[in-house]
């Protein structure tokens, strides 16, 4: 049996041991079952479950995703903008951001609307990243890749 304040009280009864933890107002938590006699302690459980879970979460590293924007030549600016902003905080996230231009039927005729719109988007995202591979044309797309800083 263990106190709050983390001395030894030698080995009691579960019942002496739960009054006491009720006297301070704390938990009564079994640390190591598997020991003979079990060893006890008394603590603030929420606590402590809370205190571990900050501990696991900080040790987590960042796996670095791919995250995808996409765009048509004839995008309006508000849209633009609004995709620009979610791009930005994926890249604050430390995610690489693929930015690709989609062109369907007709469009395919004005490449150079697409491009465009490509440049508008580069131009405001190498402020928060920097260019992973330039602008090229894979079939109906244009595609370019921006990782964090």
């Amino acid at each position: 049996m263990i106190d709050d304040a983390g001395n030894q009280l030698g080995i009691m009864p579960t019942r002496d041991a739960l009054a006491r933890a009720r006297e301070v107002g704390l938990d009564l938590v079994e640390v190591s079952p598997d020991s003979k006699p079990p060893v006890c302690r008394i603590m603030d459980f929420g606590k402590f479950k809370y205190e571990k879970s900050k501990r696991s979460h900080k040790n987590k590293a960042h796996t670095t995703k791919l995250k995808e924007i996409r765009l048509r030549p004839k995008t309006g600016q508000h849209d633009i903008e609004v995709k620009v902003r979610q791009a930005v905080t994926f890249l604050e996230e430390k995610d690489k951001v693929m930015v690709y231009v989609e062109f369907k039927g007709r469009e395919l005729a004005h490449i150079e609307e697409g491009q465009k719109v490509m440049d508008e988007v580069l131009a405001k995202l190498l402020e928060h990243g920097k260019l992973e591979s330039p602008p090229s044309r894979q079939a109906k797309r244009i595609i370019a890749t921006v990782t964090p800083k």
